[in-house]
């Protein structure tokens, strides 16, 4: 089932948008979600397109949710670049610890943009990002986003934007660390390649047709996203910039020379 769209328009977006997408006249659209289906509300996957850097911002995790009396779903995610402008760049984590106290002075006067870890991508660039870590998305990139399907934001600075901050609720769950660098991966030139394995979903980018070990790993339903070439999902086309829920990947037919990614909730 190709799962229907919402597009979203943000402040950094843009207003001309990549094949297959298009932009409506006069919108400057910066996401393109894809609703979660009934069967499987756990994981949203996004297309995220930047002209501006989003703000400094931090998620927490399932207990910092529930302890907030904001439901037990925490915000793990997961970025693949799919094509990057010369110089674009992601924030995520800081050069050396932090504490809250310098946490918070930063994001006041600013500096914190400065402090954090700066990573210069290319298109099949892969970052996790667990709930808690500090990040930003700086202009010219285009991403593929897989997250928990939860709206917990807590933003710290926001270049002067006239938006709400979060932050006293933003600094009590923010981690001041830098990000660990087992945590980046880039795609593989050929063969499937595991990019995450819990704790909140799994994801795999799969090179062509599926092996037994993938659909061992991928019985019960799940998200597919093509990446280039045209899958069947139970007989149904799904093409590049779609997503479709699948019951298990057996149902899935995958393109010989096509590419894709394929997400599943971790079964608690």
């Amino acid at each position: 089932m190709v799962l229907p769209t919402r597009t979203v328009e943000k402040v950094w977006g843009r207003d001309e948008l990549p094949a297959p997408f298009v932009s409506p006249e006069g919108k400057r659209i910066g996401e393109i979600w894809f609703e979660p289906p009934a069967d499987l509300p756990e994981l949203l996957v996004k297309y995220l397109f930047t002209s501006e850097k989003l703000s400094v911002q931090c998620h927490p995790d399932a207990d910092q949710a529930e302890a907030a009396g904001l439901g037990r779903t925490g915000k793990e995610e997961c970025w693949l670049v799919v094509a990057a402008e010369p110089g674009a760049t992601l924030g995520i984590g800081f050069k050396c610890d932090l504490s809250a106290e310098d946490m918070r002075a930063a994001a006041l006067d600013g500096s914190i943009e400065e402090l954090m870890v700066w990573h210069e991508v290319q298109p099949g660039d892969f970052f996790y990002i667990p709930a808690n870590t500090v990040h930003a998305i700086g202009p010219g990139c285009s991403i593929i986003e897989v997250q928990e399907t939860s709206d917990i934001t807590y933003r710290l600075y926001d270049y002067g934007r006239d938006r709400e901050l979060h932050l006293e609720r933003g600094i009590a769950v923010a981690s001041g660390s830098p990000y660990p660098a087992d945590l980046r991966k880039s795609l593989p030139a050929s063969g499937h390649a595991n990019l995450v394995s819990g704790p909140a979903f799994t994801l795999d980018y799969v090179d062509g047709v599926a092996d037994d070990a993938l659909l061992y790993a991928y019985s019960e339903k799940l998200l597919v996203v093509p990446l280039s070439g045209e899958v069947l999902v139970a007989g149904e086309v799904v093409k590049p910039g779609e997503c479709a829920y699948a019951p298990n990947l057996a149902s899935v037919t995958f393109d010989p020379h096509g590419k894709a990614l394929v997400t599943a909730p971790c079964v608690s």
